[in-house]
């Protein structure tokens, strides 16, 4: 009987029915390509219907931060008072103390104004004569009609001037309501958020309850956390910097302090950019010397808050990678600017810990 003839072979790269293979790095590589688009896409579509309500957004942010601080105090204080009055007396505990160091900052900042306005005089010639020597070599008169320049600067400029000051009074209002609305907001995540948090719950299916009630334990558990360790490195960095200041004899030690306090609050480059602040204040008062120590100072507290404070407040909330972060912190400076670079870590680290509970929701639930 005879053999029926061999099928020749496909060849390499090609299936039987004559269709390219596709190597199987590259269909994984794809699979995993659309769905990070698909992402992408839905966060995008997030981000700019936030846009639409930014305000109301940083609200009820700036409500959850302070409720984060405040509500422990509240929980205190109604072991011995009932709910509301504690709560009350809480948040204007609260308001006082802001108030409070604002009005130290401006009370230091008018006390020293003449003595500054010597000092700043002195530096900026200081300066000059720095920048005519060595290795500048600047010729002498460049600066002899800076001032001149700069009003013919001001006088050519004062419509759009006027404006700008026009537009920040708008922002400043703008500012004052978003306050306002956050502290509204915060009075009844003190006084009942978790009622509101179950109620929102049970209008959701059965099937879907737990699965919230574990996401939302996890996200309050990392966002209170973050909060309260962010805290803990901006006051860290703020007395740091204030005593330092202090010792070296620099102006405005206090309002630099304030200004480092804020600053900690963008993690990575926040402190770095306030210690050049004080490092250019420095420079104008005090000379190179004192600059270059200042610049220092910079060195030493990026170090303690990189290698100490910020593993330790990773380790209250959740464990975030450095890459991980500065990725945060560019992107959301990209996408809402100064608001966006603040809440991008919290935000990511809410969401990576909610992925967690959801993923080992009885180890999550413990």
């Amino acid at each position: 009987m005879p053999t029926p003839p061999r099928q020749p072979a496909s060849p390499p790269g090609r299936r039987s029915g004559g269709e390219p293979r596709v190597p199987g790095l590259l269909r994984t590589a794809a699979a995993y390509a659309w769905r990070i688009i698909a992402v992408g896409v839905v966060v995008r579509a997030v981000f700019s219907v936030l846009g639409q309500f930014q305000r109301i957004a940083v609200a009820v942010f700036l409500g959850l931060v302070i409720t984060a601080v405040i509500r422990p105090v509240a929980g205190l204080l109604a072991r011995f008072l009932p709910r509301p009055l504690a709560v009350a007396t809480a948040l204007i505990g609260g308001i006082v103390l802001v108030l409070g160091v604002l009005t130290l900052v401006g009370e230091t900042a008018a006390s020293q104004r003449s003595g500054l306005e010597k000092e700043f005089v002195a530096g900026v010639d200081r300066i000059e004569r720095q920048l005519e020597g060595p290795p500048f070599r600047l010729p002498s008169h460049a600066f002899d009609d800076l001032q001149s320049r700069i009003g013919d600067l001001v006088s050519s400029h004062r419509s759009t001037l006027i404006s700008t000051a026009l537009s920040g009074a708008t922002r400043l209002v703008e500012v004052l309501t978003v306050l306002a609305l956050a502290l509204f907001c915060s009075v009844f995540f003190i006084h009942s958020g978790d009622r509101q948090w179950q109620w929102l719950c049970d209008q959701l299916p059965a099937g879907a309850r737990r699965h919230f009630t574990v996401a939302g334990r996890a996200a309050w558990r990392t966002f209170t956390g973050y909060t309260h360790g962010i805290l803990l490195v901006a006051a860290t960095n703020a007395v740091l910097v204030g005593v330092a200041l202090f010792g070296l004899g620099v102006p405005l030690a206090v309002p630099l302090a304030l200004l480092e306090f804020l600053a900690a609050f963008i993690p990575l480059i926040g402190s770095p950019i306030a210690l050049a602040v004080a490092a250019v204040v420095a420079l104008a008062s005090k000379g190179l010397f004192i600059a270059l120590v200042v610049v220092a100072l910079i060195v030493v507290i990026g170090q303690i808050e990189g290698h100490l404070l910020h593993p330790i407040v990773m380790s209250w909330a959740v464990r975030l990678h450095p890459l991980v972060v500065a990725l945060a912190v560019v992107g959301g400076a990209v996408a809402a600017g100064v608001v966006g670079a603040v809440v991008a870590v919290p935000l990511v680290a809410v969401a990576w810990s909610v992925n967690q509970a959801l993923r080992g929701p009885g180890d999550a639930s413990r």
